[in-house]
Parts: structure tokens; sequence; C-alpha cells
């Protein structure tokens, strides 16, 4: 049994001074106020830890490598394609190694779980390996090492572009007939055990485009429970697609075909008419926004503050990993909608911290996509924790009504300095416990991954 004791806390029903927060078996068993506890960890600033509701951590090894220039328009498909080719390389140790540095990183910017949209399945000629989830598997060790929680989403892949275009030669490793992903989700369920308790697995159809309506339907239908998270209209190329082959546009096609409800997560979302924005806030599932990566990838912004106003779930996540940090996705998001309106403090209704509602909203959206009980501090909800500096000189001057609002404009994500992931106490004073370890084994992976793109 651990007990932490916070001067302040955001609890269910708001701040309070002087909290303690007990957990056990990886959950909170009580939140009481008064004297500290002689046993406690003492921290500033306690709040529940947000969830990167979507991750592809092989791709943190590429940031950087793609911002020059190419002949003619670079967009998101420009960008694809050098993906493609570092993804061609990747060994299992080098993934391992490489998801490791990216799930500590995730934790030390305040992130206490993970989504990871895992489409690496196979060898470079598309062959499975002796373990058809070798590669899941590899996440897995990535995932005990660091501590992190982890919901994993295999991805099926069955088609290079719309209207079943055939793979290319490139999307070898990800490719997966219904069958096949199916015996690769069975496998990753009897060997996530390993990672910890509040593991799990869901599935990702990766996009409407990578899939079919036939064979979507038999892969929802053979996984009724858990996570389902999708790709959907990230792009306009993509909108037009899939409405020139279905006849609907893809978040239209989707909510009338598939029973679209809380357990969905839609990633993206990012080319939505007001009819579409209307009916998935109704719907329950979460939006799966990634600022920073629609914001590097020239995608757009989303359409969120219709979204908002009608009572739509959001979480944020890292996607392509190009820069990890709770921060400034949640500021991303929000400067996004302020550069297309021309106004401020867009995505809260009024009185209301744009921070506080951006931050809070964040946490029970993404714990929600990732099958977690968690998002609050609140006795029996997962112990997904972080604290935070309320002393650093970006934070100092706010009473605690405006914290989470200079949390997310204002401070950087040194201000972190304790996180527990499912009570796992992983950051401390700032630090991953075995930040040494994993840098080191990155340094080494990436040094012969690179040498061989």
């Amino acid at each position: 049994m651990t007990k932490i004791f916070a001067k302040r806390a955001r609890i269910k029903d708001g701040w309070a001074k002087d909290v303690a927060v007990t957990l056990a078996d990886g959950k909170i068993a009580a939140v009481t106020q008064g004297p500290a506890p002689a046993d406690a960890v003492r921290v500033d600033t306690l709040l529940p830890a947000i969830a990167n509701l979507h991750s592809h951590s092989f791709q943190r090894a590429m940031a950087g490598m793609t911002e020059y220039r190419l002949t003619g328009r670079d967009s998101f498909w420009t960008w694809r394609e050098l993906m493609y080719r570092f993804a061609a390389k990747i060994t299992p140790d080098q993934l391992q190694s490489i998801a490791a540095l990216a799930f500590m990183e995730m934790q030390e910017a305040g992130f206490a779980s993970v989504g990871e949209f895992h489409y690496l399945h196979h060898r470079q000629d598309g062959s499975s390996y002796a373990a058809i989830d070798e590669l899941s598997q590899r996440i897995f060790a990535a995932a005990a090492e660091t501590r992190i929680g982890l919901t994993h989403l295999p991805v099926l892949y069955i088609y290079g572009g719309a209207g079943k275009k055939a793979l290319a030669a490139e999307q070898a490793r990800f490719g997966n007939d219904v069958d096949r992903f199916d015996r690769l989700v069975v496998a990753a369920k009897a060997n996530i055990a390993n990672v910890g308790p509040d593991a799990l697995v869901g599935i990702a159809p990766h996009s409407l485009r990578a899939t079919a309506p036939d064979e979507l339907a038999r892969v929802i239908a053979a996984h009724p429970a858990g996570p389902v998270h999708i790709h959907i209209a990230e792009q306009p190329k993509e909108v037009a697609e899939i409405e020139a082959w279905l006849g609907a546009r893809p978040v239209d096609w989707l909510l009338h075909h598939a029973l679209v409800d809380a357990r969905w997560c839609l990633v993206h979302a990012t080319h939505m008419s007001a009819s579409e924005t209307r009916a998935l806030a109704a719907s329950g599932a979460v939006a799966g926004l990634c600022p920073i990566t629609e914001a590097n990838l020239g995608d757009g912004p989303f359409n969120g503050a219709d979204y908002v106003a009608a009572g739509g779930r959001f979480g944020v996540g890292s996607d392509s990993n190009v820069r990890i940090s709770v921060t400034e996705e949640l500021r991303t998001l929000e400067y996004s909608q302020r550069l297309r309106d021309l106004s401020r403090n867009i995505l809260t209704a009024g009185g209301a911290g744009v921070g506080e509602t951006l931050y809070l909203g964040a946490a029970k959206g993404g714990a929600q996509a990732l099958g977690r009980d968690a998002g609050i501090i609140e006795a029996g909800k997962l112990a997904d924790l972080v604290a935070i500096d309320s002393a650093a000189p970006s934070l100092c001057a706010l009473a605690d009504h405006q914290l989470l609002d200079g949390y997310c404009f204002a401070a950087g994500d040194d201000v972190v300095t304790d996180l527990w992931s499912a009570g796992r106490h992983c950051v401390r004073q700032g630090r991953h416990v075995a930040r040494e370890a994993i840098v080191s084994s990155y340094r080494k992976a990436i040094a012969g991954l690179v040498a061989d793109v």
C-alpha cells in the first residue's frame, strides 16, 4: 500500500487542499483530507494523469528526418514514403528499444498510459515471424520495462488504398487478411499478461481505405468487446476517395454502417461536415486528436468548437511522436482553433478556464478510449496520477483555479515531478526510474538503424 500526500489536488469535485491518496493493487483505495501521513510520498500538486490515446512508437526514431522540402508540394503523402522506407529496416530489437524510449518520454511528460496503434507486424517481406505476434511482444517488453499502462491495438491493414487497392511492397510488413489478423490478436491477448494486470488488447482497423466493408464487419463482429480505434478523415484526399468509392464521407459512412459507441475512438476525424461533427459527438465515441502531428503533417484543424459544444468526447495522442508533450498537445489543439477562427478561448464554455476544460476533458476521454477506468482522482479508479510543481516560475503566480490553465499554456514538461501508472511510481523528481538503461539501449539501436536507412 502506497500513500501520496499533496498540498493540493484536482479531485472529482474540484480543487482540494492537503489531500492524502492511498493506493492499493494499482487503484485508488481512498482519498482523504487532513494532516500528512508520516509514510506518504509528498508532492506539490496532484492531478489525474492523461492517457496518450494514439501512438506509433517506432516513428519516434525518425523525428526530425522529414523537415525538408521535396520537389513540388509536400504533404502527408510524401511524408509517408519516408516512413515506409524507415519501417522496412527496423529489427525486433530496435523496435523494442525505440518503443521503450518513447514510452519513457511519455511518462516523463505526464502520460500514464498509451494506446499503441501497432501495424508493424511481420518481416520485411511480409512473412510471419516464428511467433505471429513477435513484434507485439517487443512492444510488450518495452511497456514492461517502462511500466507504462498499455492498451495494445493490433492494426488490420488489408489494402493499399481505397477500392481494395493491392498492398505496395513497402506495406508488406503491415498486411493481414482477417483470419491472419484474428490469429495475431489471439496470440497478443495470450502474451500481454506479462505486462501487468491493467494491460489489455483492443483492435484497430487501420482506416476505411485499408479495409473494405465486408471485412470490417467481420473483424468487428469477431471482437465484440474492448477498444476499437480507426484512422478516419485525416486528409481531404482520403475523404474524396472514400466518398467516390463508398458513396459517403468517411465519418458519415462509418456511423451508418457500424455500431459506433463508447468503445470506439475515431482518430483525427479532421475533415468532417457539420452534420458529421454532431453525429460523432452524439455517438459517445471519442475523437482521438493528435494536434502536434496533425500540424506537422499539414492535416488541418479539427472542428473543435462545434464538437465540444455538442458534448463530444475527446482525448489526445502523440501519433508520430515527433514531439512528446502533454502540454503542447493541448495548447496546439486550442491554438489551431484560434488561428482558424481569429478568436480566443474557444474550446470551453463561458466562464470556465480553457486549460482546465482541455486537461480534464482529455483525461476522461483518453481513459475511455483506452478502456482504462481512470481520468479522475476518486476511490476505485486506476491510480494513473501525475504531480506537478506549482512553485515553478511558469506557475508560481497562479491561484489554484488557474493552475491547469497555466500548465497547459505557460508551462513546459519540466514541471512534472512524479508519475504513477496504475500505482507504479515510474517518474521521480522529473526523471524516469529506468532512464539511463533505456537511453543507452536506444542509442545503440538507432546507430545501427540510421546507418542502414
